[in-house]
């Protein structure tokens, strides 16, 4: 199976901009595979390999003569001393495209890359695939989106046909623990294997760090450092609030999502797409899913935008508020295949307290006929892309 990834289009023009490129995401979103494929001329070398890592560390100025250009480090941030010694080879020759870094702990290879090669450095992300990317390749169940939200998008999956339990199982085993565990000291793992249960029940919704913490039976401030630990392995993001208050009291806590349904539903017990059309968080999945796929497609493409949702007091909501370069994109979402008219209430209503003359209105759903209506633009699920 051969997926082009949406990233291969903005790296040539990094490439030529700055001396290094980094490319971080969450484990198994297929970096290695991506760059091996794109960069065949660059040498590749893992520091996961402790005998190559332990040359790195011991005797760093023959390890980098040995790779002085054309190399790609593979999880980089093993080895944080070898950046100021990266530093003094890129400002002496000042040549583009000298190097590639690759790590999946942002916070250890983002701290490096700020104290070191700050300005230097053009920061790309690679997540699970995207709609666009498995559509290209034939591997989106294009008629039920169910089956697509529970098998969620990680390569492995597709590449050796793993069952979706088998494949999420060993990932929080063997991925999620040991990240979190380098980044935080974990005492007890089975409460943290609780906590990340608890997140999952919550996806889609307001973030209530208090009743969260309660819940587990844990501290404030240690459910704060959890979250941010799976922040920074690319586990859930939290999307904040719109804060201008156009006529009530708004809401101002964040929401949290998964960056992968498929783990989502692991981590839920929800045993197969079957089940979830009767689910009781069918709707907050589907606003997982394509809130997800929305900041997928973003990083793919290398084109930042600024995301958030909007809700006052009274329970009026907008899902997603795009900010693009000409129009604010407002979105609703809805699980159901059928339109109904009381769908557009919610955006309607954003528009006439909000009085903005550059909205462009969304409702994206789980049917898959896409139309253009007065009221607003009707999006399929397997249509909604980057504005």
């Amino acid at each position: 199976m051969s997926v082009k990834r949406s990233l291969i289009k903005s790296l040539p023009q990094l490439m030529k901009q700055y001396p290094v490129v980094a490319l971080t995401g969450p484990r198994q979103s297929g970096k290695t595979t991506l760059l091996k494929n794109t960069y065949k001329d660059f040498r590749y070398v893992n520091l996961e390999n402790p005998d190559i890592r332990n040359f790195a560390e011991l005797d760093p100025n023959s390890f980098l003569k040995e790779y002085d250009q054309h190399v790609i480090f593979d999880e980089v941030q093993r080895v944080p001393q070898l950046f100021s010694y990266l530093q003094q080879i890129i400002d002496e020759s000042g040549k583009p495209g000298q190097f590639i870094l690759s790590g999946s702990q942002n916070f250890h290879l983002m701290q490096s890359i700020t104290q070191s090669l700050a300005g230097r450095v053009a920061m790309v992300k690679l997540f699970p695939f995207d709609h666009n990317e498995m559509k290209s390749a034939g591997l989106l169940d294009e008629e039920f989106f169910l089956s697509n939200l529970f098998r969620g998008y990680y390569p492995a999956i597709f590449d050796r046909n793993i069952p979706p339990k088998t494949f999420y199982y060993n990932y929080v085993q063997t991925y999620i623990q040991r990240d979190v565990s380098e980044l935080i000291n974990i005492r007890n793992m089975r409460l943290f294997q609780n906590f990340l249960g608890l997140c999952a029940a919550r996806a889609g919704q307001l973030l209530n760090l208090n009743a969260l913490a309660n819940e587990c039976g844990i501290s404030q401030p240690t459910a704060k450092a959890w979250l941010s630990a799976l922040e920074q392995s690319y586990i859930l993001f939290q999307l904040q609030p719109y804060y201008k208050n156009f006529s009530k009291r708004i809401v101002k806590t964040p929401k949290l999502y998964f960056y992968d349904t498929g783990l989502l539903c692991y981590l839920l017990k929800i045993k197969d797409s079957a089940e979830l059309n009767l689910h009781v968080s069918k709707g907050a999945l589907f606003e997982n899913m394509m809130v997800a796929e929305y900041v997928k497609q973003m990083y793919h493409k290398n084109e930042m935008e600024d995301l958030w949702f909007w809700r006052d007091a009274s329970g009026n909501e907008i899902d997603l508020m795009i900010d693009g370069s000409k129009n604010i994109t407002i979105v609703e979402m809805k699980a159901t295949t059928t339109i109904k008219s009381d769908m557009f209430k919610g955006l309607l209503h954003f528009e006439k307290i909000s009085k903005f003359t550059n909205l462009k209105k969304q409702l994206v759903y789980g049917g898959n006929q896409s139309q253009k209506r007065s009221v607003a633009q009707v999006i399929s699920w397997k249509d909604f892309t980057t504005v």
